[in-house]
């Protein structure tokens, strides 16, 4: 099936940067958001980022430009259902994505296919609230999506090859590798990194280092580029908590139960660099640690 017109539902961080790349891959792309606000501000950044490209010589202005033209906004959810393809980037919570799902599904055109970009939750799940569950799959990009190489590919148990091999060409035509998951809790990626942050948040707790020395310690230590700390303020630590709980209930081991320090900051709306404090004060000209 050749993919004309994508849907975005979603206009933060991820949906923004999904919009971002299928433009620049010659996609019309049609952004949707229950706000805006959040509308202006996605096209804003998109409009940021992209200026950064053609500074940086990696496109033209005129494929900028010609990128930009092909993003369109819309505050209606069922718009979106007039596409291609289908990605959901909403909040890390399964209500609300079933609820998008559910709304969407008497206003599909027969071909459209499905997709999530949920990082933990689970495909086969998602796809049995809707009326194609052959056509339904987890498209997992990660953050930042301009930036980052790999796209993680998840097949729920009704997944059928055609809907596979449509976005495995997908994948191909932005430019990016796409990684096969099955369908288990937090897929690869955040099976692995999200249980070393929350690792880290509980060596913090239990006092063995501070912030800075937790951080230091495996960028230096361990060629990491980002410290797992921060790392967690810039994935968003209501993101990470939302992860180690689908791991905990999902597989039922205590090697998962999240950090009680990591649900305090979550408790005390210390979610990251979107709300300017987490492990790391952002208030300031530099970031400075909260422990």
């Amino acid at each position: 099936m050749e993919i004309r017109k994508v849907g975005v539902v979603g206009a933060g961080q991820m949906g923004s940067g999904i919009a971002h790349v299928f433009s620049l891959a010659g996609y019309d792309v049609l952004l949707n958001d229950i706000s805006a606000d959040g509308l202006s501000r996605a096209l804003s950044i998109i409009d940021r980022n992209m200026e950064r490209q053609v500074s940086r010589g990696k496109i033209s202005a005129e494929t900028k430009a010609a990128a930009l033209a092909r993003i369109h906004t819309t505050l209606t959810l069922t718009d979106i259902a007039k596409t291609d393809l289908v990605i959901e980037a909403a909040t890390e919570r399964e209500t609300v994505k079933q609820a998008i799902f559910e709304d969407l599904v008497p206003h599909l055109l027969p071909h459209t296919i499905l997709t999530s970009n949920t990082s933990s939750i689970s495909i086969t799940r998602l796809a049995s609230r809707t009326d194609r569950p052959e056509r339904f799959m987890g498209f997992h990009f990660m953050n930042p999506v301009p930036v980052m190489q790999l796209v993680e590919l998840i097949r729920g148990i009704a997944t059928d090859e055609p809907t596979y091999r449509t976005l495995l060409g997908v994948v191909e035509r932005l430019g990016k590798t796409a990684a096969s998951a099955e369908d288990f809790p937090a897929f690869i990626v955040n099976r692995i990194l999200v249980p070393m942050i929350n690792e880290a948040v509980y060596t913090l707790y239990e006092g063995v280092g501070s912030v800075k020395s937790i951080d230091e310690s495996l960028k230096l230590g361990a060629n990491h580029p980002m410290g797992p700390l921060e790392l967690a303020d810039f994935i968003g630590l209501d993101t990470c908590l939302a992860i180690m709980n689908v791991l905990h209930d999902g597989l039922a081991d205590t090697k998962y139960r999240p950090c009680p320090l990591l649900v305090k900051y979550v408790e005390a709306g210390w979610l990251g660099r979107k709300t300017d404090r987490g492990f790391y004060d952002y208030r300031g000209e530099v970031p400075v640690p909260t422990r």
